[in-house]
């Protein structure tokens, strides 16, 4: 038996859905020119830039979304799948932000510091995909979204979580992992990335969000809602009407998604938070906030949709207990919760800072919560009586030949990270940062690149050179040349 985590009843879910419909008529969504048409030809009433949804309409959209979908590795193998309860992590995203492992400070991140992060997320099997996890400040804004993307692609094999900041950059990032995968018939067929598309909240489809919505439908590259409801600030104060509005805003936004390309890949997911009274502050580690994580992803199962969440982060600025504390706490009750994607890993500060020494902490909380949803089997035809059968009362199971076959089936062995009493070479207990340091570098050392086909690297490098050029640089960047190392700089 599986175990799971559910926070409302089926009741709830109905009233939920049922004012997320009435929502959607009255006062209706806002919604850009962009997709005013689109709605307007599926009968869509749209005055003064506010769309009033139909409900039939709605349900009917709804259905036709995709139960389940794929994303693929670099080989044109499956390695994510977003449907039913399976659970997979993957790095948070879009930090300007990275936490100095020398003098624990947060500093501006730059690209070498999201070529570590994405090797060590390579390493790492309790990461399903990778994400275009920080914002490289070295580079010029305006060619941010692409450059961050191509670092990702060039360094890792797994699949992709990422997004784009404008409308414009949108086909940038589409025509980067065309030249990844070979082409864009075959992007299309083993689709490498996922895209997160946010509306803003309350209830408001931008000219950016609105057009990313429709280009991914139309271009079969699949889209994850990232609804943001803050209870309290931009969303009612009640969870349950925070829930309201955060399922209000996916249908509108599946609404359009599927009016552009019917049977598109989408998702349900969001990153809600409560708003903390006192400090004007999001608390991501907030109790409540995985409550809305939880109960947003059960409504979005509840209407057979594939379902995501921003969870395992901490909100305080430096790695101490009170971050790990929120991050695994969160880890556990998204896995318990079968959210199909979970972002967040490594992140702290409220979400603006990330760590990569935080990442490999975070790794062994979710190789620790996965363990916990596999849950407890059978593994012969007797539970124990066969075994007190060999060893009676002296209770010397250490001597039996199931307890040296099963062992580490039973038992999660967490890595060095995680003290359980194996000595140090000489002989120091350093403290879990330390061994989190050490970890990171380890994984550092044994990463290898694996290249891409010798066409695909010439033309990646070559669009890299083109498109880099027109935001004024000059020249290969060193980061992409096969003898990069992180000390070496970006150009």
């Amino acid at each position: 038996m599986r175990p799971k985590f559910e926070l409302l009843d089926k009741a709830l879910i109905e009233r939920i859905l049922d004012e997320a419909f009435q929502l959607l008529e009255d006062p209706g969504v806002r919604v850009a020119p962009y997709v005013v048409e689109l709605l307007s030809s599926a009968g869509v009433a749209v005055a003064d830039g506010v769309a009033h949804i139909p409900e039939a309409l709605a349900r009917r959209l709804l259905d036709l979304a995709p139960r389940g979908f794929c994303l693929y590795d670099r080989s044109g193998k499956p390695a994510v799948r977003y449907g039913g309860d399976d659970v997979h992590f993957d790095p948070g995203s879009s930090c300007l932000n990275i936490l100095d492992p020398a003098t624990q400070q947060a500093r501006p991140a730059m690209a070498a510091d999201l070529v570590r992060l994405v090797q060590v997320t390579e390493m790492l099997p309790e990461f399903a995909a990778q994400s275009t996890a920080i914002v490289c400040n070295d580079v010029p804004q305006e060619i941010g979204d692409w450059y961050r993307l191509l670092l990702v692609l060039w360094y890792s094999e797994k699949p992709v979580v990422t997004g784009a900041f404008s409308a414009s950059s949108l086909h940038t990032l589409l025509d980067v992992l065309a030249i990844e995968s070979g082409g864009s018939d075959e992007l299309r067929r083993h689709p490498r990335a996922i895209f997160d598309v946010c509306p803003s909240p309350p209830l408001n489809w931008s000219e950016f969000a609105s057009q990313n919505l429709v280009d991914l439908a139309r271009g079969g590259i699949p889209a994850e809602i990232v609804s943001m409801p803050l209870a309290g600030a931009t969303a009612p104060v009640t969870l349950a009407g925070s829930v309201v509005q955060h399922a209000a805003e996916c249908i509108s936004g599946i609404t359009i998604h599927q009016l552009a390309q019917p049977g598109a890949p989408i998702v349900w997911g969001g990153a809600p938070a409560i708003f903390d009274m006192r400090t004007g502050k999001t608390p991501m580690g907030a109790i409540e906030t995985a409550m809305l994580d939880v109960a947003c992803a059960q409504v979005g199962k509840y209407v057979g949709l594939p379902t995501h969440a921003y969870m395992v982060a901490g909100d305080g600025r430096v790695i101490d207990a009170q971050v790990e504390m929120e991050s695994g706490m969160s880890a556990v009750l998204g896995a318990l919760a079968g959210i199909n994607m979970i972002s967040g890993a490594g992140m702290l500060d409220f979400l603006a800072c990330h760590s990569i020494e935080k990442l490999v902490i975070d790794a062994e909380a979710i190789a620790s919560a996965k363990r916990l949803i596999a849950g407890i089997e059978p593994r012969s035809d007797s539970l124990a009586l066969a075994m007190f059968a060999e060893t009676g009362l002296h209770g010397d199971f250490l001597k039996l030949k199931e307890t040296r076959a099963l062992f580490r089936k039973e038992q999660h062995f967490p890595s060095a990270v995680i003290d359980r009493g194996l000595a140090s070479s000489d002989g120091s207990t350093p403290g879990i940062l330390e061994r989190a340091g050490q970890r990171v570098e380890e994984l550092i050392s044994a990463y290898v690149r694996q290249p891409l086909p010798d066409d695909r690297e010439k033309k990646m490098i070559a669009f890299a050179q083109r498109e880099g050029k027109k935001a004024g640089l000059e020249g290969l960047p060193e980061i992409l040349k096969p003898e990069y190392a992180p000390e070496a700089g970006l150009m």
